[in-house]
């Protein structure tokens, strides 16, 4: 949908009218916990924190042919970092694009957007989960864990709750889960899979 950043403004401070007034306790359907399930909800991702400023740039530039080569040699799922500079600046219009753009490479592949929650603000979660959803996402990811963050209970809840309307769109609580009990924390938030 091609929406101008003051309509994306205004659909974003909807979301987060409607979300601001559920109930901290969102009925969820949580699965049974077992080691199966559990296995089934953790996955690894390798990122690469110490990229040089030309290597984001070549691949900002390579995104999309990366996305399709990604796939093309047998990658089952993508994940983006959501451009944060655009999201604190209030250009949703490009955030919404980056994404759609991504989503249409994988070609119906799950794309996974990281929203870096430990640099945004409560209302910036909200937009950054609503706007992923919007642009067809298959998850929100809570952060890489590389900029000193990790995920929390609060964000997770947070997160499903903003994109909870869509039933498809997915929670991916990552960074800093080491532990079942944290785990099973993760879980019984919202999160529908577990990255350490």
């Amino acid at each position: 949908m091609a929406l101008t950043n003051d309509e994306w403004r205004m659909r974003t401070y909807e979301v987060y009218m409607r979300v601001t007034k559920l109930p901290d306790s969102v009925p969820l359907s949580p699965p049974s916990i077992s080691g199966s399930l559990i296995a089934l909800t953790i996955d690894h991702t390798l990122l690469k924190p110490d990229a040089t400023t030309a290597q984001i740039d070549s691949l900002c530039d390579e995104a999309l042919n990366e996305t399709q080569v990604a796939i093309e040699d047998g990658a089952k799922e993508i994940d983006m970092v959501i451009n944060i500079g655009a999201l604190k600046s209030g250009d949703y219009e490009l955030v919404h694009n980056d994404i759609a753009a991504v989503v249409e490479a994988a070609g119906g592949h799950p794309v996974k957007v990281i929203i870096e929650t430990v640099f945004l603000t409560y209302e910036e979660k909200i937009a950054a989960s609503f706007i992923s959803a919007e642009a067809g996402a298959s998850f929100v990811k809570t952060c890489t864990g590389f900029s000193g963050g990790s995920a929390s209970i609060e964000d997770v809840a947070l997160m499903k709750k903003t994109v909870q309307y869509k039933g498809h769109v997915q929670v991916k609580a990552s960074a800093g889960i080491r532990s079942l009990k944290t785990c099973l924390e993760m879980l019984e938030a919202g999160a529908d899979r577990i990255g350490t």
